[in-house]
């Protein structure tokens, strides 16, 4: 429970406790149940050591506690708390014995934020019935899960933000969209859709409870979680592959994978609609046949992402496509920090809770056990989405050179040789010894200076250089350049056959 100052809210929260009136000619004080509401901390301040023993506790007055001084007659039925509970306490404890012939409802103030509890006690030995209602200020949603509110409402709006920016991204480029562009436009429109219905329905059942309608919402938030698990590894899985980047199709491969994220999605609805309709008390080996199919998939998909990931970029490598590795290498760390941060966070949890006994987990986690289970997945999935979707943003010229491989260079330099030694080298016509001196005399005659060999255009990479995509234009007066060079060449070659006799060809 939270405090009114906490979270807000237009009425104060409380506890509210009513016994359903038991009809009968049996003695009132035989109809008793005994009752107590306390704040978890406060756990030990009920009940008192019986004189006498080591560590026997009595917890409920009854006439031997009461001949033993550990209650009065008052108190009969109730529970029995320490001497010292009114002042040690942290929030008020409430205790006394309900009289079933004539029940009243009992309402307990809650003014701190807590983690409260209602105890009850069969002290007639009679069957009984009861409702205890927990009503915090801001509504009708549990206080473990109210911080969900605010956090998929922000998740709505930073997926909108980024889905702005793709936009904006994908309008100036609208001409030059790959496909693999197409799906991350159509994810990230999902994700807002999928955030916003989810918070839609955390906010309708704080409003109302988890009425009817609250129940459908719940399913369609279930069934739009399973399609965003679906569709997200459907899309890593392509990108992987070198979707768009590497290869312009991925032929009947492409079948198998849409096969496979339907199969993952069908799996994920039944498993989210058997996990909402079946309690752990009633669970069985039946429960199997959810899981292990669901298990399947995810398993193949994480096989599947990784091996492809690591062929592309073994594929790169050995082409010498150094942009383009290095686009798949930071995917790579991408997912590898991914999953350090899922191990590792699991791995802090598990040895932090260790050390706690499993009575105390929830009463000292309640706060943040939702951020545990669900939030923290978010976070990193939204990392996750958000850097691919920077990587292979659009960008002008992307479909024209996103398929155009780099010159595969084994050193950085380049060797600048003359043209003449070239056709000489080119010559078939061994030298005698006696030409040698009229060879060496023809070069340095020869008029025409070393030309140095032009380097192969390369495909240059963005000016921030994360993407392969942001290409500049090629000089548009290239072609004119070398045919001029061509005829200086031509009139440099009839000079230098002039000079040397040399009959033109």
């Amino acid at each position: 429970m939270y405090s009114r100052k906490a979270w807000g809210g237009e009425i104060d929260p409380f506890i509210l406790t009513k016994f359903a009136k038991v009809e009968d000619d049996t003695a009132a004080q035989n109809n008793l149940v005994s009752l107590v509401i306390f704040e978890w901390g406060d756990e030990s301040l009920i009940g008192r050591p019986v004189p006498g023993t080591d560590d026997e506790l009595a917890t409920i007055c009854d006439p031997a506690n009461i001949e033993a001084n550990l209650c009065t007659q008052e108190e009969l039925g109730a529970f029995i708390l320490a001497e010292n509970a009114t002042e040690a306490a942290k929030s008020t404890i409430l205790s006394k014995a309900v009289n079933l012939n004539d029940p009243a409802a009992i309402n307990y103030p809650v003014k701190k934020t807590g983690f409260y509890c209602v105890s009850t006690f069969a002290y007639s030995g009679h069957d009984y019935q009861g409702v205890v209602e927990f009503r915090n200020s801001y509504g009708e949603l549990p206080a473990a899960q109210i911080a969900k509110l605010p956090f998929y409402g922000a998740l709505t709006i930073v997926y909108a933000v980024i889905g702005v920016f793709w936009a904006f991204l994908y309008v100036q480029n609208r001409h030059d969209i790959l496909p693999v562009q197409n799906y991350i436009t159509a994810i990230l429109i999902f994700l807002v859709v999928e955030q916003a219905m989810t918070w839609g329905f955390y906010d309708y059942q704080n409003r109302h409870g988890m009425n009817a309608f609250a129940k459908v919402l719940m399913i369609i938030v279930a069934i739009l979680n399973a399609g965003r698990n679906a569709f997200s590894f459907f899309l890593l899985l392509i990108v992987c592959m070198g979707y768009g980047v590497v290869k312009p199709t991925l032929g009947r491969t492409m079948l198998w994978v849409r096969l496979l994220a339907i199969a993952h999605f069908v799996f994920s609805v039944i498993y989210g609609i058997a996990s909402l309709s079946i309690t752990p008390e009633s669970a069985g080996p039946l429960v199997l046949l959810v899981i292990l199919p669901l298990a399947a998939t995810l398993t193949a998909f994480y096989v599947w992402t990784l091996n492809s990931l690591n062929l592309t970029m073994k594929d790169l490598v050995e082409r010498r496509q150094k942009t383009k590795a290095m686009m798949y290498r930071k995917l790579w760390w991408c997912i590898l920090g991914s999953i350090i941060v899922i191990f590792g966070f699991f791995f802090i949890n598990s040895f932090a809770f260790a050390g706690r006994s499993a009575i105390n987990f929830v009463p000292d986690h309640w706060k943040t056990r939702w951020f545990v289970l669900d939030g923290w997945l978010n976070i990193v999935y939204l990392f996750d989405i958000a850097f691919v979707a920077y990587l292979w943003r659009p960008t002008a010229n992307n479909r024209r050179f996103a398929m155009s491989d780099e010159l595969a260079q084994d050193d950085d330099g380049f060797e600048i040789r003359s043209l003449a030694n070239s056709l000489d080298e080119e010559g078939a016509i061994p030298l005698e010894e006696n030409d040698y001196e009229r060879h060496s005399l023809e070069r340095e005659l020869s008029p025409v200076p070393p030309k140095p060999v032009q380097p192969a255009p390369q495909q240059r990479e963005s000016l921030d250089g994360e993407t392969i995509f942001a290409v500049g234009e090629e000089d548009a007066d290239k072609f004119s350049e070398d045919e001029d060079e061509d005829e200086d060449f031509r009139k440099s070659s009839e000079e230098r056959r002039k000079l040397t006799g040399e009959p033109s060809l």
